[in-house]
């Protein structure tokens, strides 16, 4: 199609800089008509749906449509006036460089779209506002690895050696960096796994115990109930056992409190009281019920267990000790004793000869 433009310009405008700015002219009108049409097309489509996704998208492919065809036929217009084949070269790469980084980055913006959009939807499981953060940044190193090498195919160099050397450095770089990749990896499965997320009070195997405050790709991030910051490395987490207290159908906990009452005791008081001790914190929720279980004949004593539910993992330290505290002062306006673990002691005395 350009040869035969080039042809009927040749034919009935014999001057080169007129035919130049014909062409120059019509690149805009072109370049008009091809937005109007493409985006016409796109909106009448858009306009079927109900979600702004597509709509935002046409805005982004606006521009670069426009400039697309416009510098398209600014090339056409230079080239009718000869100028080299030197400077054809360097204006044929600058030009592919420039659509080269607008298409990039346009497509970039519509893959956020996407992302962004996918994060928030309850039909991508797969994907969170957790995690996609960690996918706009896979599509932008994609997006600009896939351009680096148009971009040598457009200044027309051979790519093999780059590709090669890439390797070669890529091999020593990950000898170089095998912890700091593993992390990456690891961060990489966290993200997507979802052990765990921001805001979640974890166990790690290694001792640690404090709530996620920040999910990197290379470490996470504790705050312990000291309100120390912890940074452990994802290669650790990922090859670690994981209790997220926070973790199954809700966040409340169980609480446990084990208590020994001596022999003897009324078994009912024993229960009313420890109810009446959990029914009155302020840590305690009252759905679950708290429930009283009598556990064993001890050595010493009758042993029970107390098992309530708090709000927060957080809160287990405060809710046990406002348990204790509750319980120990009823027991002793009950008369319920709390026995010493007790020992009989029989001494015997050996023969004159012994």
């Amino acid at each position: 199609m350009i040869d035969s433009v080039r042809e009927f310009l040749d034919t009935y405008l014999t001057n080169p800089y007129l035919r130049a700015l014909v062409i120059l002219i019509g690149s805009v009108i072109a370049a008009k008509l091809a937005d109007i049409l493409i985006s016409g097309t796109l909106k009448l489509l858009a306009s079927r749906t109900d979600t702004d996704l597509d709509d935002k998208v046409i805005q982004r492919l606006h521009g670069p449509i426009f400039k697309t065809v416009f510098l398209a036929g600014a090339y056409l217009a230079v080239s009718t006036l000869d100028p080299g084949d030197r400077l054809r070269y360097w204006l044929g790469g600058l030009l592919g460089t420039f659509l080269l980084v607008l298409w990039a980055r346009a497509l970039y913006d519509v893959s956020t779209l996407f992302l962004r959009k996918a994060s928030g939807s309850d039909r991508v499981d797969w994907m969170d506002a957790q995690s996609e953060p960690l996918f706009e940044n896979l599509s932008f190193i994609l997006l600009w690895a896939i351009s680096l090498y148009v971009l040598l195919v457009v200044w027309d160099l051979d790519a093999k050696p780059w590709l090669a050397s890439a390797g070669v450095a890529g091999i020593a770089i990950g000898f170089a960096a095998k912890d700091t990749l593993a992390n990456l990896i690891g961060g990489f499965f966290v993200l997507i796994d979802k052990p765990y997320k921001i805001g979640d009070y974890v166990n790690l195997d290694s001792g640690e115990r404090g709530r996620v405050t920040n999910i990197g790709l290379r470490s996470t991030r504790l705050l312990t109930r000291d309100d120390i910051e912890v940074t452990i490395p994802n290669a650790v987490v990922g090859n670690a056992k994981i209790v997220n207290e926070t973790g199954g159908p809700y966040a409340k906990q169980r609480v446990t409190l084990r208590v020994g009452v001596a022999y003897g005791s009324d078994v009912d008081a024993v229960r009313r009281v420890l109810l009446e001790s959990a029914e009155v914190s302020s840590m305690v929720v009252a759905r679950p019920e708290p429930r009283v279980r009598f556990t064993a004949f001890g050595e010493s004593s009758l042993d029970f267990r107390l098992l309530c539910w708090i709000d927060d993992p957080a809160h287990r330290g405060m809710a046990l000790d406002e348990l204790h505290t509750e319980v120990y002062r009823r027991f002793g306006s009950e008369g319920i004793a709390i026995p010493f673990p007790q020992r009989d002691v029989h001494l015997r005395s050996g023969d004159a000869a012994g």
